[in-house]
């Protein structure tokens, strides 16, 4: 996995809305990147929307934030629009992020369905992690105020 203090592997994917996005592309600012499993499950329609809902905080800390999973582009853009997501959700199909940041592909539920472990790293404006949480389990979700507090400080 990624630790703090290590350079954040760059990557391209597509979003939800189908813009290409690149992860220097923000290198002026604190990225949140937010990993998550699936679209339409539980926990992860809880983490993107308790992010949503914190957009303004880290705006104001001059942050930006990112959702990252291995869905396609289709149940990704239904997911956004479904639950007001405000923010790229971007789509790994090839897993080439979420094994570039170390974390583990699992059976997820489908047959066949491999998604990320659930994961926030915070990339900083000189391209470095400053913050990382992964999950022991899919069910378990990030400290929402502590990852805020942080790209405010």
């Amino acid at each position: 996995m990624v630790s703090v203090g290590e350079a954040a592997p760059d990557f391209t994917l597509m979003a939800h809305d189908r813009a290409m996005v690149n992860l220097s592309d923000y290198s002026d600012k604190r990225v949140v990147l937010a990993f998550y499993p699936a679209a339409f499950t539980g926990v992860c329609t809880t983490e993107l929307c308790t992010f949503t809902d914190s957009m303004s905080s880290l705006e104001e800390a001059n942050a930006a934030i990112l959702g990252i999973s291995a869905d396609n582009v289709f149940a990704n853009n239904e997911f956004a629009a479904a639950n007001g997501i405000g923010f790229p959700l971007l789509c790994d199909v090839q897993r080439t992020a979420i094994e570039a940041y170390g974390l583990a592909i699992h059976d997820f539920g489908a047959p066949g369905f491999t998604a990320s472990q659930r994961a926030v790293f915070v990339v900083e404006p000189d391209g470095s992690v400053g913050y990382a949480w992964v999950a022991e389990n899919p069910g378990l979700e990030p400290d929402y105020d502590e990852v805020v507090a942080y790209c405010a400080g």
